[in-house]
């Protein structure tokens, strides 16, 4: 049994699994697949022992933001939507954010705009309700939703959009996102 998890009861405490999800992250990012997979599998695998949602949530988020990677799909989307009603039952505003809006992001590259639009519009309330959100999170999501709108040829909307993650995008200090936020709207014009 791994370390910190109580064998009488199979409690996973919520640092080990997020110890977990942090290794995979590195991983994820030092682009070694195989090794952040490995790790949020096994994330996922102890918070099911636990009674933590926010706990799976985040595992689950991690192990599919690996599957995108490996250009997994589908996969990916069956694991974001375990994760959602989990968040919903969290006390977690962010990652429930976070996973909403990955979710959608999955959703709008298989062309299912309608639900892609209900997820941004969710993970942009919770986003917006949180002072303390990253504005980089915030810009993400709002670029999210900006792509969405110029797909479905909706320029007024998209070019808001585009407008709040430019302005985001600088606040976080992201050039490349005010880049692609400029360019943007220049070819909205």
């Amino acid at each position: 049994m791994p370390d910190g998890v109580s064998p009488e009861t199979g409690d996973a405490p919520r640092d080990v699994v997020e110890s977990l999800v942090r290794r995979g992250m590195a991983a994820r990012r030092a682009e070694q697949a195989d090794e952040a997979m490995r790790h949020m599998k096994a994330a996922v695998a102890l918070a099911r022992f636990g009674e933590d949602p926010v706990a799976l949530a985040r595992a689950l988020h991690g192990q599919a933001n690996v599957e995108r990677d490996m250009g997994r799909t589908r996969a990916a989307l069956d694991l974001y939507l375990e994760a959602v009603p989990l968040c919903r039952r969290g006390d977690d505003p962010l990652v429930h954010a976070h996973t909403v809006r990955h979710l959608g992001d999955v959703l709008r590259e298989m062309g299912d705009f309608n639900k892609a639009r209900r997820c941004y519009a969710e993970a942009l309330v919770l986003y917006r309700a949180d002072p303390a959100a990253p504005p980089l999170d915030v810009a993400n999501a709002v670029r999210s939703a900006a792509i969405l709108c110029e797909a479905l040829d909706e320029a007024d909307q998209a070019g808001q959009l585009w407008r709040e993650a430019h302005d985001l995008y600088r606040e976080a200090g992201v050039e490349a996102g005010v880049a692609e936020s400029s360019a943007r709207l220049g070819r909205l014009d």
